[in-house]
């Protein structure tokens, strides 16, 4: 059964945060419960992804604004946590949020390394783990597989972006080698990874000297031209690339200045997403990215969810990070209505295994039944000119991951 996100007027964007308003209270008001619960919300607030941060706290809050306070017709005390730059001080901030603040669910979480060191924390306190950013290939413990029975996702496996593009760039470099680096921290190992592997099974060959993807010190690395210029030297078809906030814009404004300006760029969305955008300005036109969502996508949930975010008073296009951050406020807000008396962290994660289709700006989706991450599809997205901004264009659907 499908679960739509409740939909404000078409019309102008003035009206669309009001519309939402009466949609969330027709559709939470029926639970009779309004007793207020604890959510936790850990992003990055400060270091390299901040605006990230920023952007997953700001959609996860226009839910709320759009819904009277309330997921499933209960008060929310919104708890918010600084992840920082990794595990070092996003650790501590969710100890204190699952052990001083006692939230009953905890989302958000920039970081693959984050997720990685959180989701250990969640599982021992059962308590759901309803992350929106990052999602790494979990690594065993203790020798035993890591149970996930308390671990969702509203966003992606870290991997997925480089597996949906990667055919796609096979069919246009043909014979020619294509040159891969990225970051030297757990999200560039997943991001690239899905890339290459795919690529490479694919049967495309890489640039890179060693065959192998070319990492760069992570968070330290503002130079990124003695790298593009070493990569220009083994005369790729073309570049392939993750990275995501400050990084992110100094690497594309870099790139347009290097030996490579002139090498078709591929990336995972995050490289020209949001803000950063805007910061790297003409340097990033016709950069070809994919991504899980785009806001010119024009099916009308997607309209309703932009105008929303223009009628708050955010600048710019909502991002992927504010609208998995939102759809996991939209899953939160399902599970807890259908949880009848006190609310515990067993009976949140049981009733969010049974929210079903969840109807999305992004397009439809549903919780894979093992993994616990979306079945959703993956577009192809340019950067161009859309009216007087720069934007993230559908270009075409890509692919749907996973496939099983």
């Amino acid at each position: 059964m499908a679960h739509p996100i409740p939909r404000v007027r078409r019309g102008l964007a003035a009206t669309a945060a009001a519309g939402l308003l009466l949609a969330g209270a027709a559709c939470s008001s029926g639970a009779a419960d309004t007793t207020t619960v604890r959510v936790g919300l850990l992003v990055s607030l400060s270091g390299t992804y901040a605006t990230v941060g920023e952007d997953m706290q700001r959609g996860f809050k226009l839910y709320l604004d759009t819904h009277g306070g309330k997921l499933g017709g209960r008060k929310v005390d919104l708890i918010v946590g600084d992840e920082g730059d990794g595990p070092a001080t996003a650790v501590p901030a969710a100890q204190k949020l699952l052990e001083r603040d006692r939230v009953v669910a905890l989302t958000g979480l920039v970081g693959g390394a984050t997720v990685d060191k959180v989701q250990t924390l969640t599982t021992e306190k059962k308590i759901p783990l309803v992350g929106a950013n990052a999602r790494p290939a979990f690594t065993p413990v203790g020798g035993k597989p890591r149970d996930l029975a308390y671990t969702w996702h509203t966003s992606y496996n870290s991997d997925e972006p480089g597996i949906a593009i990667a055919e796609y760039v096979k069919a246009q470099v043909g014979d020619g080698e294509v040159y891969a680096i990225g970051p030297d921290y757990q999200g560039g190992y997943d991001e690239l990874r899905g890339f290459t592997d795919t690529f490479t099974r694919l049967g495309g060959k890489l640039a890179n000297p060693d065959g192998k993807t070319t990492f760069t010190p992570f968070p330290s690395t503002e130079n990124f031209l003695p790298y593009l210029n070493k990569a220009a030297e083994t005369k790729p078809k073309a570049v392939y690339t993750f990275y995501a906030g400050a990084a992110a814009v100094a690497f594309v404004k870099q790139y347009a200045q290097s030996d490579l300006r002139d090498v078709p760029l591929y990336a995972a969305g995050f490289l020209t997403e949001g803000s950063v955008l805007t910061a790297q300005g003409p340097a990033a036109t016709g950069i070809r990215n994919v991504l899980n969502y785009s806001p010119t996508l024009p099916n009308p949930t997607n309209q309703e969810f932009v105008a929303a975010w223009s009628a708050a008073g955010h600048t710019g296009q909502p991002t992927t990070f504010a609208m998995a951050s939102y759809d996991a406020a939209a899953v939160l807000d399902r599970a807890l209505a259908a949880v009848d008396g006190e609310v515990t962290g067993e009976k949140l994660n049981t009733a969010i295994g049974q929210v079903g289709r969840i109807v999305s700006p992004r397009g439809d989706w549903q919780f894979h039944p093992i993994e616990r991450r979306p079945v959703q599809r993956w577009y192809l997205r340019e950067v161009k000119a859309d009216g007087p901004v720069l934007s993230n264009v559908l270009v075409q659907d890509l692919t749907t991951l996973p496939t099983t």
